[in-house]
């Protein structure tokens, strides 16, 4: 990964995806709450006056939250926005989104952030989010194949932790994931907390995709990653279909309740 650099000064990177479906289904899946929430982050577009939306608010997790500005609304082919909350004290990033129509009953889902400035002082910053984005890229392609235009409901928890490796390691066990493969079943040990699915994604040591089928279908994203001077242990699930609101009202003090217990974040 590096950043690319145009004659006029602007720094950018780039990442894409190949998704089945229409246009018009995969700009449902990144130009609405509900669909931008199935498969990315905890998203809100904001309405304006005139009927069309003005603001995209991204919720990554507790107290981390990012608001950008709407300046291009091209349904179904995309839209633009500019952040300058996106790296803290710096300058303002522009983010594209575009879908092209791929092969077949396929799409090209492409996003691209760009800034100007005249060194590489922040080229760490979108670096480092051009590397998240195969994550999330793929949770984009299980949901569009899978799960199309269902109904997804969010269980989002946060740990902290001194010990990445530990915590990771103690998770995997916890959850039944540790001795499984790619493409391999797991399922959490008995007595325990009620999840099972398969292993999608390896992403690296610390992070894991899974394609889950209890406590109903959907995606779970679990990964370690440092912040500050914390290592937080994030655990997402995207739970599909029209029971998936009722599952996580069942399943959700369950969880919490665990993660309170192994690995309680603070309360600043």
């Amino acid at each position: 990964m590096s950043t690319k650099v145009d004659p006029n000064g602007r720094r950018w990177v780039r990442v894409e995806v190949e998704t089945p479906g229409s246009v018009e289904e995969l700009w449902q899946a990144i130009s609405t709450d509900a669909g931008l929430s199935a498969w990315f982050t905890r998203s809100i577009f904001e309405i304006g006056a005139d009927g069309q939306p003005e603001r995209l608010i991204v919720h990554f997790g507790p107290g981390i939250s990012s608001a950008a500005t709407l300046t291009e609304w091209d349904p179904p082919r995309g839209f633009s926005v500019t952040s300058d909350e996106f790296i803290p004290g710096g300058p303002e990033v522009a983010t594209d989104w575009k879908i092209e129509e791929g092969t077949g009953n396929t799409c090209l889902l492409s996003v691209e952030h760009s800034l100007f400035v005249d060194n590489d002082e922040y080229d760490s910053h979108i670096e480092g989010t051009e590397a998240g984005w195969p994550a999330f890229f793929r949770i984009l392609q299980i949901y569009m194949t899978h799960h199309r235009g269902q109904p997804c409901t969010l269980l989002e928890l946060m740990g902290a932790t001194s010990e990445g490796s530990q915590a990771w390691e103690k998770t995997a066990a916890a959850l039944g994931f540790s001795a499984a493969e790619l493409g391999e079943r797991f399922a959490a040990p008995a007595g325990g907390l009620n999840f099972a699915g398969v292993v999608d994604t390896l992403p690296d040591e610390t992070e894991i995709i899974l394609h889950i089928d209890k406590p109903t279908s959907g995606v779970a994203h679990l990964f370690v990653w440092p912040l500050d001077e914390r290592i937080l242990l994030s655990l997402r699930f995207y739970l599909y279909g029209e029971d998936a609101a009722e599952v996580v009202a069942g399943e959700e003090p369950k969880w919490r309740s665990w993660m309170e217990e192994h690995f309680p974040y603070p309360q600043d």
